[in-house]
């Protein structure tokens, strides 16, 4: 069982299990383990005063890589301890763990390691599994596998019974969620590299030490080993290669430092530099292990390696992390998690998202037998959405638009703009377009349920509300049956989330949704993509650029004012900022953050305007948000999504699941009770701030 995580400071980084770890490349002399300590403890240094726990060197460092014939002379092997002696005792004052290289000699063999350091203690020492000897390696000359020996323990520079051996995880008493396995450089290159292991047998943290010369396209293809082994073992992976001062007699050296976390770059080193350097990376442990505890094939994995697993023997320490005080993340979380910040990446997505969206609708269409579909067209995001949809599946099935029939239905708050855009909206796609006043037959029902509106009375509560979305849903529904077509919805994941829907005779319901797995900030920005790429034209794009202008607002309650030309009603006003809410959901139900540590990410995400924002949004679009505007957002968010709304998406129609980051289908990535409780959720609050560190505000 884990322990439970010390309380720390809010607006500390490990408070939230994030660890800070370090990727070090020294410049080297060549066989000169003084100079190499004196670099390897600079470093060293520098990543605790940087606030990392974790610091790895390059394969061989203390000694260089490229000694070649000089690794059997007994000078260089009595330099290498005593300067592994010196990296030793000056990690005495430093909170850091440490993974350095060197080659030792063991009961007569000679063996490539990694020395695993912390607060003055060997804490173990690990060989090279595979040594390479073809093309331009020949460390078998050298160095035996370390399966050669059969030592579990060792004496080493006046420290007695070291752990040593290839099967070793490195737990962290004061952070449980930190476990470590080290592999050096070939072990990564060979069909099963030893971390693979390593992470079935609770490994979080996988870490190389590498030499690995350079030649035309070898960082590519690193790179993308680092990345697969990161991502198949769900695992964050520290890979640090020599740089300069490698002897360059045959061979050339880039000094490649790289982290990654599960598949997904954090940093890398300037490759070609002509001097030591040190990166760092805060890795989120809690991503790892929450997708470890979904992806069930990992533990089916981990049960079948049973027997390989076991062999791995547990060596505790306590790195003494620096959770205390305030220690803002190096990291950046984009603020909008569902959008790929990269323009080339974001239009390759709103691509696939389109084709995901317009496929499922033609396969449902052509199951049906339709040819035809019904559409009610607002004015608005949503609508604008599942109508470009619409016209697509038409262009693919070759099928005229105007078997698109959109039904605009103004109400007692419908605005001036948004009718305008529904209706220039529908004439520049080419879809059918009717208009139906819902006012009469709204006051007719209202009328007969008795409800003070009808008999004149300013009214606006939610059945009033509610009668205007049931009608418009109730039409649609009819004239479907009509025109033996189905209804096509257009609710997004948002919404759903925060029950921003009218159950049943609502919004909620249609024969088949496309817009229930994209929420409201990727929509904004599909909308965006086509408008500029103008791929339905010009006329077209005008009305979309209108519509992503437009408040987003349900347009059910009148305004007090005389302004009927805008939306008056508020949407985000009520459920909150929508932007924030969708940053809130993609923690929450990707992973299964606590509200606690998405609350400090939303901070760190939000806390700045312009910060982490996209050159295309405009200056006036750029917002920044306290820890007290999260903390009430956050709110509403946990008690709608977790204990109000889920009997709504319990019942929800089909729509295709869109992204990584979910959805909400009872019959896909969200399985919940609709009684539930947000209870153990909204006790969480307390443990968030209602100010920002130093001046309060931010």
């Amino acid at each position: 069982m884990e322990k439970q995580r010390k309380p720390g400071s809010f607006f500390n980084l490990y408070r939230h299990n994030f660890v800070r770890v370090a990727v070090a490349v020294p410049e080297v002399r060549v066989a000169d383990p003084a100079f190499n300590a004196a670099q390897t403890v600079a470093l060293m240094r520098e990543a605790a005063t940087r606030k990392a726990m974790l610091a790895v060197f390059p394969e061989l460092g203390l000694s260089a890589y490229s000694c070649e014939d000089l690794f059997q002379q007994q000078a260089l092997q009595e330099g290498v301890l005593a300067a592994l002696a010196q990296v030793a005792a000056a990690s005495r004052a430093l909170n850091l763990l440490s993974v350095v290289g060197a080659p030792l000699r063991i009961d007569g063999v000679l063996y490539n390691c990694a020395a695993v350091i912390c607060r003055g203690q060997i804490l173990g020492v690990v060989p090279k599994s595979y040594p390479p000897n073809y093309r331009e390696f020949y460390e078998l000359r050298h160095f035996a596998p370390g399966e050669f020996s059969g030592r579990e323990t060792i004496d080493l520079v006046g420290q007695s019974a070291v752990p040593f051996g290839s099967r070793i995880v490195f737990e962290a008493e004061d952070q449980p969620l930190f476990s470590l396995a080290v592999e050096i450089c070939e072990d990564l290159w060979t069909p099963i590299p030893p971390t693979s292991f390593a992470a079935l047998a609770g490994a979080t943290v996988l870490a190389n030490l590498s030499a690995s010369n350079i030649n035309i396209g070898k960082d590519e293809y690193r790179s993308q080993l680092v990345a697969n082994q990161s991502g198949r073992c769900l695992a964050a992976y520290l890979y640090s290669a020599a740089g300069f001062g490698e002897s360059t007699t045959d061979l050339a050296w880039d000094g490649h430092g790289m982290v990654y976390e599960n598949g997904s770059p954090l940093a890398s080193t300037q490759r070609f530099k002509y001097a030591s350097q040190l990166i760092t990376a805060d890795v989120d442990l809690d991503r790892l292990v929450q997708d470890r505890s979904r992806q069930t094939s990992f533990a089916q994995s981990a049960h079948r390696h049973a027997a390989e697993t076991a062999r791995y023997r547990r060596v505790r320490f306590s790195a003494g992390l620096p959770s205390q005080g305030t220690l803002l993340l190096e990291r950046t979380f984009e603020r909008f998690p569902y959008v790929p910040s990269d323009p080339a990446t974001r239009d390759a997505r709103c691509r696939d998202v389109y084709e995901i969206q317009v496929q499922g609708l033609v396969k449902r269409l052509r199951s049906m037998g339709a040819d035809k579909v019904v559409i009610g067209v607002s004015g608005g995001l949503d609508s604008t959405q599942a109508l470009i949809v619409c016209a697509r599946a038409m262009d693919v099935m070759a099928l005229p638009r105007a078997n698109i029939l959109g039904c605009t239905m103004p109400g007692f708050a419908t605005s001036e703009r948004t009718l305008s855009q529904a209706r220039r909206l529908m004439a520049a796609i080419g879809c059918t377009a009717q208009e139906i006043d819902i006012r009469p037959s709204c006051m007719q029902m209202l009328a007969d349920i008795g409800h003070p509106y009808a008999q004149g009375k300013p009214v606006h509560d939610i059945t009033f509300e509610n009668v205007q979305a049931g009608e418009r849903t109730s039409h649609l529904f009819r004239l479907a049956n009509r025109n033996n077509a189905p209804v096509v919805g257009t609710s997004d994941l948002s919404e759903l989330a925060l029950g921003w829907t009218t159950y049943g005779v609502g919004d909620h319901m249609a024969h088949y949704h496309v817009n229930a797995s994209v929420p409201k900030t990727l929509i904004q920005y599909l909308i965006r993509h086509v408008a500029a790429t103008r791929q339905l034209g010009e006329q077209t794009s005008s009305v979309l650029e209108a519509v992503l202008s437009t408040p987003i607002s349900p347009e059910l309650v009148p305004g007090s004012g005389t302004d009927a030309d805008q939306p008056t009603q508020s949407s985000e006003a009520v459920v909150g900022p929508y932007e924030l809410q969708d940053f809130h959901l993609y923690y929450i139900l990707r992973f299964g953050f606590d509200p606690v540590k998405v609350a400090f990410m939303a901070w760190s995400a939000w806390q700045n305007p312009g910060v982490g924002t996209w050159p295309d949004v405009p200056q006036s679009e750029r917002r920044a948000y306290s820890i007290a505007e999260i903390k009430k957002w956050l709110e509403v968010f946990l008690e709608r999504f977790f204990q109000l709304s889920q009997y709504k998406r319990s019942a929800i129609p089909n729509s295709p699941k869109v992204g990584s980051g979910g959805s909400l289908s009872p019959r896909g990535d969200w399985r919940a009770p609709s009684d539930g409780e947000a209870t153990a959720w909204l006790a969480r609050l307390d443990e968030i701030p209602d100010q920002g560190p130093g001046n309060g505000k931010r």
